[in-house]
């Protein structure tokens, strides 16, 4: 029996690609360097916000101008991160209808903490019980010590905990930490590429996920 599902945030939950976009531009015109596009923002996403502006400024850049976009990023994303933000068809519904049936939610991302904890109170409110970001003294994913201690807090066991994620490093997180993945195929990566990770489970629509969530 599922006791608790933990989701990835971005590409998972909400569709926050046109704000990243625009703080990630921000930042790279406070620093004097070309914009990038929604689709390359996309790919640069998964593994911290360290890495996507890493990889947004150009290949040469030094690393005291890769920690100048991030010190113009973070306060304007921090201003700005529910301009276009919204959750994806049915999550909603999905999140109220496992509530309703006793289990336990959480949210476990690479997001940097902040972000992660003002997103989660604004469009989730009551309905997870517990919100994990990046940039504590945890490693970030695919290592499965934020996913850990989240499973921890809920008070369950691995084989009742599905992890629900929009990566690669969603299916390798939910794997190194012994769990159940449903990967989901609404977000940021490449079906093809999720399919290739041998996820449990491949989710196409929120009402999908439910069912694959809810059956066992």
């Amino acid at each position: 029996m599922t006791k608790a599902v933990i989701f990835d945030l971005d590409g998972t939950l909400l569709n926050t690609l046109g704000d990243l976009t625009a703080a990630v531009n921000h930042g790279l015109a406070a620093c004097g360097l070309p914009h990038r596009t929604e689709d390359e923002v996309r790919s640069f996403l998964g593994d911290g916000v360290k890495e996507l502006i890493a990889r947004s400024c150009p290949a040469d850049a030094e690393e005291s101008t890769k920690a100048a976009v991030l010190a113009a990023y973070l306060p304007y994303y921090a201003a700005h991160n529910m301009d276009l933000t919204a959750p994806y068809e049915g999550v909603m519904e999905l999140l109220t209808d496992l509530r309703q049936q006793g289990v336990k939610t959480a949210v476990v991302s690479n997001k940097h903490d902040p972000a992660v904890q003002a997103l989660c109170a604004h469009y989730f409110g009551g309905l997870l019980d517990l919100a994990v970001g990046g940039g504590n003294s945890r490693p970030l994913k695919p290592a499965p010590n934020s996913l850990l201690y989240a499973i921890e807090r809920l008070g369950v066991t691995l084989d009742n905990v599905w992890y629900v994620g929009d990566s690669v490093q969603d299916v390798m997180t939910a794997r190194n930490a012994g769990v159940k993945c449903a990967a989901v195929t609404w977000g940021f990566q490449d079906p093809h590429r999720l399919a290739a990770e041998n996820p449990t489970a491949l989710a196409n629509d929120a009402e999908e996920l439910r069912k694959i969530l809810l059956s066992v």
